[in-house]
Order: C-alpha cells, then sequence, then structure tokens
C-alpha cells in the first residue's frame, strides 16, 4: 500500500458520533494521519438526519426513567454540545442549536406524585428547572393545559424549564464537525503535520487484521490504519461479527414512525415513563426543520432491516447472528409482560394505514386533549431504526450503549446511548481508547476549555465510563 492509504486512525460511519471523534482526534490529540469514510455522499445522511430522530438534546432532567447519577452523566455529555455549538459564529449555532421550553408532564395523581417527587430529588442538580402547576403550564404550552378556553378535567403537574436549549438538528452538527475537519487540514500554519481527510461515497466492504494493522477493503481500494472506530449502527455489529467478535450478540432493529399536527406545542413535552417498558413513551416536539407543525412520536416497530427506508438491508440483517434459543427465551421473556406485549401490539396498528390516526390520537390526546384525528397525518419517509442489542448469553436486551472492543486497536459502537446527544461522550471515551492503544498524546487542557467549559461549566462532573464488550 502507498503511504496516501496508511492512517493511524480509519472511523467508518460519518454521522454526527463518527464526525465528532473526528473531531476529537483532530483538534486534541497529535495524531498526525486521520480519515473517515461514509458510504453516502455527504455526512448524517442516516439516523443523525433531521427526519429520522427526536431532534432533542437529553439532560436528563425530564426523562424519568433516568436515575439522578444517569441524569448526571447524561447532563455532562449534552452541556459538551451545547459548549460546542454556542462558541461557533450566531448563525451556525442557530442552525444546530434550538431554544424553546421543556418539560415532562404528569397526568393524574400517581403521575403528579412521581413528577414532584423526582423534582425534589433532581432540583439541586438541575438549577434551571421548574416546578410548573397548572396555571404555568397553561403559560407555556396552553394547548396542554386548556380545552377551549377551560381547565383540562385532569389533575396535571410537570416540571421542566420554560426557556432552554433543548433541540438540536444533528445533522447541522455532523455537518459543522466535518467542516471544522476541513479548516484543520487546510491550516498547515497551526496543523503544518497534520492530515485530516474525509472520503464520502466510500463503502467499507471487510476489515480484517494482518498483524499490529487493520486492512480496510473499500470501494476505492485497500487502506490500512493502525487503529479503527466502528461508527455504522446496525453495521457495526455486521462487521465485528465478520471479524469474529461480538458473537453473543443479536440484533433487535427498533424502528420509530412519527406523526404531524398542525403547531400545537410551542416547545417539547415529555410524558412520565412507564417502568415495565424499555421503550420511550409518545412525546411531542416543536419541529425545527417542518416550520408550523408538531410532531408526536415515535412509534415501536420491529422491523428486519439495519437501516430504515433502505431495502437492501433487510439482506444485511440476515446476516448478523440469527436466531437461537437463548434469543427466543430472551424475546419470550420481554412478550410474556403484558404491559410490553400490549404496546407492542398497539404499535403494529399504528402503522396500519386508515386504522393509524384513530388510534394514534388517543396518545397525542394525552399531551392536548383537544386534538381530533382528522388533525394529525402520518409522517411519510420520517423515523430511523436504533439497533437493540441482545445479549445471547445473558439473555437479557440490552438498554444501554455498548461498545465491542478486541484490545489492539478496534472499536465498535453499535447503539450510542442518547443516539446524537452524547455524540462528543462518545467520541471522548473512544479518544481515549485509540490515544492509549497508540501511545498518542491529549491535550486535555484544550479539550477541557472547549467543551467542558463555556454555556455550562461542567469540570467537576465525572468521566462516565464506557460499556465495554471485551471480545476475544
Amino acid at each position: 500500500m502507498t503511504a496516501s492509504t496508511r492512517y493511524d486512525c480509519i472511523i467508518v460511519g460519518g454521522g454526527v458520533s463518527g464526525t465528532a471523534l473526528l473531531y476529537e482526534l483532530a483538534r486534541f490529540t497529535d495524531l498526525k494521519r486521520l480519515l473517515l469514510l461514509e458510504k453516502y455522499d455527504r455526512p448524517a445522511q442516516v439516523n443523525s438526519h433531521a427526519h429520522n430522530n427526536g431532534q432533542t438534546l437529553h439532560c436528563g432532567d425530564i426523562e424519568t426513567n433516568y436515575s439522578l447519577d444517569k441524569a448526571l452523566k447524561v447532563k455532562r455529555t449534552a452541556s459538551m454540545v451545547v459548549n460546542y455549538a454556542t462558541k461557533l459564529p450566531a448563525r451556525e449555532r442557530d442552525q444546530i442549536l434550538h431554544r424553546m421550553p421543556k418539560m415532562v408532564l404528569g397526568i393524574g395523581a400517581r403521575e403528579c406524585g412521581q413528577v414532584r417527587q423526582r423534582y425534589d430529588s433532581f432540583k439541586d442538580a438541575y438549577p434551571r428547572m421548574q416546578l410548573l402547576g397548572r396555571a404555568d403550564i397553561a403559560d407555556i404550552e396552553p394547548n396542554v393545559a386548556l380545552v377551549n378556553g377551560c381547565w383540562r378535567k385532569d389533575e396535571i403537574i410537570a416540571s421542566g424549564t420554560p426557556d432552554d436549549y433543548c433541540a438540536v438538528d444533528f445533522q447541522a452538527l455532523s455537518e459543522s464537525f466535518s467542516a471544522q475537519c476541513v479548516r484543520m487540514d487546510r491550516d498547515k500554519t497551526r496543523f503544518s503535520d497534520k492530515h485530516v481527510s474525509q472520503l464520502y461515497r466510500t463503502k467499507v466492504s471487510d476489515i480484517r487484521k494482518d498483524g499490529s494493522n487493520y486492512v480496510l477493503t473499500t470501494s476505492r481500494g485497500q487502506m490500512l490504519a493502525r487503529s479503527v472506530v466502528v461508527c455504522a449502527g446496525g453495521h457495526s455489529l455486521l462487521m465485528a461479527q465478520k471479524m469474529g467478535l461480538g458473537l453473543n450478540y443479536s440484533c433487535l432493529p427498533v424502528a420509530g414512525s412519527f406523526y404531524f399536527t398542525p403547531e400545537a406545542l410551542n416547545g417539547k413535552v415529555y410524558r412520565v415513563q412507564n417502568p415495565k417498558l424499555p421503550f420511550a413513551a409518545v412525546h411531542g416536539d416543536h419541529d425545527i426543520k417542518e416550520r408550523g407543525k408538531t410532531r408526536f412520536g415515535p412509534t415501536t416497530l420491529m422491523l428486519p432491516m439495519l437501516e430504515r427506508y433502505a431495502r437492501d438491508t433487510v439482506r444485511d440483517f440476515f446476516q448478523v447472528q440469527p436466531m437461537n434459543q437463548h434469543l427466543a427465551t430472551t424475546l419470550w421473556d420481554l412478550l410474556k409482560v403484558s404491559d410490553t406485549r400490549n404496546f407492542i401490539l398497539r404499535n403494529f396498528l399504528y402503522e396500519v394505514p386508515g386504522l393509524n390516526r384513530r388510534l394514534f390520537v388517543k396518545e397525542v390526546r394525552k399531551i392536548v386533549p383537544d386534538i381530533e384525528a382528522r388533525d394529525i397525518e402520518y409522517a411519510e419517509g420520517f423515523g430511523g431504526i436504533r439497533p437493540q442489542l441482545i445479549d445471547r448469553d445473558a439473555g437479557e436486551l440490552k438498554t444501554s450503549e455498548v461498545k465491542i472492543v478486541d484490545g489492539q486497536g478496534i472499536v465498535f459502537n453499535i447503539t450510542p446511548s442518547l443516539a446524537g446527544t452524547g455524540c462528543l461522550g462518545n467520541a471522548e471515551q473512544d479518544m481515549r481508547l485509540v490515544a492509549d492503544h497508540l501511545g498518542a498524546r491529549v491535550d486535555w487542557h484544550a479539550f477541557k476549555q472547549e467543551l467542558l467549559l463555556g454555556h455550562e461549566d461542567m469540570r467537576e462532573e465525572p468521566v462516565p465510563a464506557p460499556m465495554l464488550a471485551q471480545a476475544s
């Protein structure tokens, strides 16, 4: 191979996770030759695309399925996104970050009690969070609290923030990381010996170990790297298993669809999570791309494909570790729980034309009570797939992120935690792994100044440890 095809680190996948890692390796390490490979013609065309996720910056304050300890870890990585974006020129910042109200809504005595209790436990960690009675809710989200000018019949209470950075265009964020790397590659006064390359329309078909290096077979020929990080969603697991790694995992692709209504919310309204379900409750979001519309969702549907709307990935799904007794037992354990079984059936019906709107409007009315079925429309072409992992040996569905590592220089990110919100925190973990393996220097002072300080001060927050699946 020529010198032009040899790299210190190659990143596979140009979504928000892959581009964030390229940015961090280029900006904060002394590695000289870096490369990102992406099969599409531009960054963030799969789950990071603005149509394919909830556009939410998850800070841990309104996600009721998070413990305080987990919420604080989430807050740290979300704050890194805010600190990065708020240091950009205002025009670029405003394409990425959006301010609006956010709240978690409790309906009925039981949920209202949960919201009050959670607020008392979390208020010190989130000083901008407020407990919102129905009059406060009406001031912020009148369509949630009022029906035809009168109070809704349900008891309601919420906790949240009337105005905060809580929505993100992860596609714009990914494009910003990519553009920063282009600038660093061109700036030979500051980065004289650093080469930061990005190749789009470049598909990786195979990765193999060759001595202390990795050889990647791509649509542009073979490339060699001392370390590799794969950020390709469900395809990360497929690539790992082709190398004989992560064979104890199977993939359960969970697709999410959305519905639109005319503008009904000013911001984000989440619901109290059902602790018996490993899936998110339907929430309402002021859409940052589709002006004049509110988006409700996601639904939850199991589909045998690794990318939504990419039919050729059905074949890829069936190449991942197939069904066996352990996997069947795990799925049966999920379906034995009536809440889960009913939830899955209901969400399947949400996809049936003619029936779906009449059923889904019941979920929307929990947030906006005077919505009618005729007011909602299926958001055609919106929604992504989360490749949820099943650990067949342990017989459990993994609800947190998993990294498969071989301890020799390769990392596979299957389902990064919190989707796009965790991109910079996940990249920090990968940067540590790559730097430790290659003996590279990391400029932690610059890292702290740029990502941990600024709009949010996260200097004292603990660094969350990655959940590693060590492969033999």
